[in-house]
C-alpha cells in the first residue's frame, strides 16, 4: 500500500521540480540615475515633469498592492513614455527596465488609458469659445503676420500603422500606406486646441471636419463672431474657416494668401515638433487601431504637457518635420467648390484687412 502511494506521488513531485521558481530581478530606476538632461533625452521630461505626469494618472494605474513585485506608478510612466518617445519595441524597454515585454505592453495600455480619460483629456485639450480666451487666441496670431480674427490653424496628419485584420481597405490613404487620419488644431504657441484620432486613412479632412464637434461648435455659433480657423485648400472655405485663392489675383489676394501661408504654417511645425517629441508617431505604430487612437490622444496630451512646463525641443533629433504630408502649400486633394458664404466673407476680410 505504501508502495502505491509512493508511486501515486512520484507524479506531482516530478511537475514540482519543473516548475521554475519566479526570480523577482532589481529594476533599474531612471529616476536615481539619471540627470535632468539625461531623463528629458530619452523620456522627453525631466525629473520634474515625469513627477507631474504621474501624479496625473497614479490613481488609475497604481498597484491595489505590494504583491508579486508589482510596478509603481512612476515606473509605470516611465515605461509608458519611453516606448512614446523612441517606438522601439516593447522588448527593448522590458531590457532596460528588466521586466518581461508582456509587462511592458499592460503598462503601455494602462497608461494610454489613464491619460485619456474623459477628466484628463478636458484638462489639457480644450478649444476656447470664452471671449477673454478667443481675444487672446487671436492677438497671438495677428502677431505672428498681423491676419485677422485668427483662433486656430487647422490641419491633417497620418500616422502609419499596422495593416489591420478588419476593415483594411478603409484604412489605406492617399499615398497608399495604411495610416490614421488625425486632424489637429494648434494655437500661436504651437499648443493643441483640438484633437480628432479616430477616422481611417482613407478619410477626406473635409469629411473629418464635418462630422466632428469642433464644426459643430462653430455651426451652433459656441464662439464669438468675426474669429475663424486658418486651414489649406484641402478643407471648404466656410464664415468660420478661411482657406487660400487657388489662382490669388496680385494685389489684396496675393497679400492675403502670403499672410495666410505664414500663419498657417504654425500647424505644419507644431506637428513636425509633436512628431519629433514622439517618434513613436513618425514609423508604424504595430496595435490595433482603436489602441493607436488612444495612444495619439496620450501622445496630443503629453505634448500640451511638455508646453505648459516648458520643456524644450531637442534640435538634434534625426527625424525632419512632418514627413507625410508636412508642407506650407495646401492639401493634394484640394476642394474647388467653396460654399457661397465662406467666399463671400473671404472677400470681406480681403477687401478690408489686405
Amino acid at each position: 500500500m505504501a508502495a502505491a502511494n509512493g508511486q501515486n506521488n512520484a507524479p506531482q513531485q516530478f511537475v514540482r521540480a519543473l516548475r521554475r521558481e519566479r526570480i523577482f530581478r532589481d529594476r533599474f530606476d531612471p529616476l536615481q540615475n539619471y540627470d535632468g538632461f539625461e531623463l528629458y533625452q530619452r523620456f522627453r521630461f525631466d525629473r520634474e515633469g515625469i513627477l507631474f505626469i504621474n501624479d496625473i494618472v497614479k490613481d488609475y494605474i497604481a498597484p491595489a498592492t505590494g504583491r508579486n513585485h508589482s510596478l509603481p506608478s512612476f515606473l509605470q510612466v516611465l515605461l509608458a513614455l519611453r516606448f512614446y518617445a523612441t517606438g522601439k519595441m516593447q522588448l527593448c524597454s522590458g531590457d532596460n527596465f528588466n521586466v518581461d515585454q508582456s509587462t511592458v505592453s499592460r503598462v503601455i495600455q494602462r497608461v494610454t488609458n489613464a491619460l485619456n480619460r474623459q477628466e484628463v483629456v478636458t484638462k489639457f485639450i480644450s478649444f476656447p469659445i470664452s471671449a477673454e480666451a478667443v481675444r487672446k487666441h487671436q492677438a497671438d496670431f495677428y502677431a505672428v503676420a498681423r491676419f485677422p480674427g485668427v483662433i486656430g490653424a487647422i490641419d491633417g496628419t497620418h500616422i502609419r500603422i499596422l495593416r489591420p485584420s478588419i476593415n483594411e481597405p478603409e484604412f489605406v490613404n492617399r499615398k497608399n500606406f495604411h495610416s490614421i487620419n488625425v486632424q489637429i488644431v494648434v494655437d500661436a504657441n504651437s499648443r493643441i486646441l483640438d484633437l480628432v484620432a479616430r477616422w481611417p486613412g482613407s478619410a477626406h479632412d473635409a469629411r473629418i471636419l464635418r462630422e466632428s464637434g469642433l464644426a459643430r461648435i462653430f455651426e451652433a455659433r459656441m464662439v464669438p463672431v468675426k474669429c475663424h480657423l486658418l486651414g489649406d485648400s484641402g478643407y471648404p472655405c466656410k464664415n468660420w474657416l478661411l482657406t487660400p485663392y487657388l489662382n490669388p489675383l496680385p494685389g489684396q489676394q496675393t497679400r492675403y494668401n502670403s499672410a495666410h501661408k505664414t500663419t498657417r504654417c504654425i500647424v505644419e511645425r507644431a506637428i513636425g515638433q509633436w512628431k519629433r517629441r514622439f517618434h513613436v508617431l513618425h514609423g508604424e505604430i504595430r496595435l490595433r487601431p482603436e489602441r493607436v487612437c488612444k495612444l495619439i490622444t496620450a501622445c496630443g496630451i503629453l505634448h500640451n504637457i511638455a508646453k505648459l512646463l516648458n520643456m524644450p525641443q531637442l534640435d538634434n533629433d534625426d527625424d525632419d518635420e512632418d514627413g507625410d504630408d508636412g508642407n506650407c502649400d495646401g492639401d493634394a486633394n484640394s476642394i474647388q467648390e467653396d460654399p457661397v458664404d465662406g467666399r463671400a466673407y473671404r472677400t470681406h476680410i480681403v477687401c478690408n484687412h489686405f
